[in-house]
C-alpha cells in the first residue's frame, strides 16, 4: 500500500509528468495519430519543465534576496512557506495526506463532471499542500488518521479546489481574451479579491501597459531590460544595508557583494524569461489536447494551471504587484512588531508569485490603480492571516514557518476554528460546503433554462 502511494504521489506532484499524461490521455480521446500524440505529449512535458526551471531560477535568486532583508532589519519570527511548513508537516502526516490527495482528485473530477463547475486543477504541489493542510487541521482536531479524515479531507480539498478557479475565471477571461484555461493556484481568493477591487476602485482605462515611456528610454518597453534594471537597483540597495561582509562570507561565497547583486538581478529577469517561454510551449499544446477530455470525458471542462500562466500577459502588473505587496508585508511586520503579536516575516516567494498575480487581476478590471489596490489587499491578507491560522496547526504552530496563501489561510482557519467546536461541528461544516456547492450549482443551471426559455 504505501508502495503504490508513494508512486501516486511522485506522479501527482511533478506537474510536468501529470499534464503530459492529461495531454496524452486528450490525443488518444481525439483519435489522433501516434506521431501526434508522442510530439504534444512530449512537448507539454517539456514545457512544463521549462516552466518549473523558469519558476526554480526565480526563487533561488529571491533566497539571497530574503536572507540580505532579515539580516538588515534584525528581526525574527515566523517566515510563510508552503514547501517548508509541508516539508516538517509530511514526516507525521505523509499516510493521510497521499490518501486525502487522491480522494481530492476524486471529488474534483467528479464535481466538475457533474456540476457547472468544469475546472479540472492539475497543480500538482498545490493539491499536495491543500491536502497536507487538511490532514494537519483534522488530526489535530481529533479526528485521528482513519477513514473518516480521508474522506473528510478529500471533500475539503476537492471541493476547494473546484471552486476557486471558478472565483478568478471571470477576469481570467479578461486577462486571456479567452475562456480556455482557468487559474490552478492556492492564491485564487486574494486574486478574485483584487480583480473585485480593481473593479469597483480602480480606472480600467489606464492599463499597467500602456505606461507612457519617452523615446529615450524605449529600451524599457522590453520587459527583460526593464526587469534587469528595476531589480539590480532593488538588490544593490539592499546588499549596501546588508553589508559587504555579510553578502561576502555567508551569501556570495567571496563574490563582491555589488558584482553578486547584479547577477541576482539578472538571474531574476533570466528565470521570467524562461517561465514566458514554458507558458508559450504549455498552451501551445495542453489547451488543443485537452479538448478531448471536454468532449468525451468531462464536457467543456478547462485546465487550471499554475500562477505563471498570466505573466506574459502583463509584465510590468508583475513588478507592481510584487513590490506593492511586498512593501505591504513589510510595514505589517513592523506593526506587529509594534503590537507585541508573533511577527510574521514577509516571504518574498509568496509576495512575488501572490503579489504578481494579485496586481494582473487588478489591473484587468482597474488598471494601475486596481493593480495597487488589489495587490495591497492581497499582501495585507496574506501577512495577517498567518497570525489566526497558527493556533489551529497543532504542534506546527511551534515551527518556524507556516502556510503562505489565501486558498491555505482562508479556509484553513474556518475548519480549524469549526475543530475547536468538536468533530460534530467540522464534519457538519465539510458537508455543507460541498452540499453549497451542489445547489449553487443547480440552481444557476435553474437560472440559465430560464434565461433560454424566455428568449426562445
Amino acid at each position: 500500500m504505501k508502495n503504490i502511494l508513494s508512486v501516486f504521489v511522485s506522479i501527482a506532484t511533478q506537474p510536468a509528468i501529470l499534464v503530459a499524461l492529461i495531454s496524452m490521455v486528450g490525443l488518444l480521446l481525439q483519435k489522433k495519430k501516434a506521431n501526434e500524440v508522442i510530439a504534444g505529449t512530449i512537448k507539454t512535458f517539456a514545457g512544463f519543465l521549462v516552466l518549473i526551471g523558469g519558476a526554480g531560477i526565480l526563487v533561488n535568486s529571491l533566497t539571497p534576496f530574503a536572507k540580505m532583508f532579515q539580516f538588515a532589519l534584525h528581526v525574527q519570527g515566523v517566515v510563510p512557506s508552503n514547501e517548508a511548513v509541508v516539508a516538517i508537516a509530511l514526516v507525521k502526516f505523509g499516510t493521510p495526506t497521499a490518501l486525502i490527495m487522491l480522494t481530492g482528485m476524486i471529488v474534483n473530477i467528479l464535481l466538475a463532471r457533474f456540476t457547472r463547475f468544469k475546472y479540472i486543477f492539475l497543480t500538482g504541489q498545490a493539491m499536495l499542500y491543500v491536502s497536507c493542510l487538511s490532514a494537519v487541521i483534522l488530526v489535530s482536531a481529533g479526528l485521528g488518521t482513519g477513514w473518516l479524515t480521508i474522506l473528510l479531507g478529500g471533500i475539503f480539498e476537492g471541493t476547494l479546489l473546484t471552486v476557486t478557479p471558478a472565483l478568478c475565471q471571470p477576469f481570467m477571461r479578461k486577462i486571456t481574451k479567452g475562456d480556455q484555461v482557468a487559474m490552478g493556484h492556492t492564491g485564487n481568493i486574494g486574486y478574485a479579491s483584487a480583480g473585485l477591487i480593481g473593479k469597483f476602485f480602480g480606472d480600467e482605462s489606464k492599463d499597467t501597459e500602456d505606461l507612457k515611456i519617452p523615446k529615450s528610454l524605449g529600451f524599457l518597453r522590453d520587459s527583460t531590460v526593464s526587469i534587469t534594471i528595476l531589480m539590480t537597483i532593488v538588490y544593490v540597495v539592499l546588499a549596501i544595508f546588508a553589508g559587504p561582509s555579510f553578502v561576502e562570507n555567508k551569501l556570495s561565497s567571496g563574490t563582491n557583494y555589488i558584482i553578486f547583486s547584479i547577477i541576482q538581478a539578472g538571474t531574476f529577469a533570466a528565470g521570467f524569461v524562461v517561465v514566458l517561454q514554458g507558458v508559450r510551449m504549455i498552451l501551445g499544446e495542453i489547451v488543443p489536447a485537452f479538448q478531448g477530455i471536454a468532449k468525451k470525458l468531462v464536457p467543456n471542462s478547462k485546465p487550471a494551471l499554475d500562477v505563471p500562466i498570466i505573466f506574459p500577459y502583463a509584465p510590468n502588473a508583475v513588478l507592481i504587484g510584487f513590490f506593492v505587496s511586498f512593501i505591504v508585508g513589510t510595514l505589517s511586520m513592523f506593526a506587529m512588531i509594534a503590537l507585541g503579536t508573533t511577527v510574521i516575516i514577509p516571504g518574498v516567494v509568496g509576495h512575488f508569485f501572490c503579489g504578481a498575480a494579485a496586481g494582473i487581476y487588478g489591473n484587468s478590471t482597474g488598471g494601475r490603480r486596481g493593480a495597487i489596490l488589489g495587490s495591497a489587499f492581497n499582501g495585507l491578507l496574506i501577512s495577517w492571516l498567518p497570525l489566526l491560522i497558527l493556533p489551529v496547526l497543532g504542534t506546527l504552530k511551534l515551527a518556524a514557518s507556516t502556510f503562505a496563501d489565501t486558498d491555505y489561510l482562508i479556509p484553513g482557519i474556518i475548519i480549524g476554528k469549526l475543530g475547536n467546536y468538536g468533530s460534530t461541528a467540522l464534519i457538519t461544516g465539510i458537508l455543507a460546503f460541498i452540499l453549497v456547492v451542489i445547489l449553487t450549482s443547480i440552481i444557476l443551471n435553474t437560472k440559465d433554462k430560464r434565461k433560454v426559455s424566455t428568449v426562445k
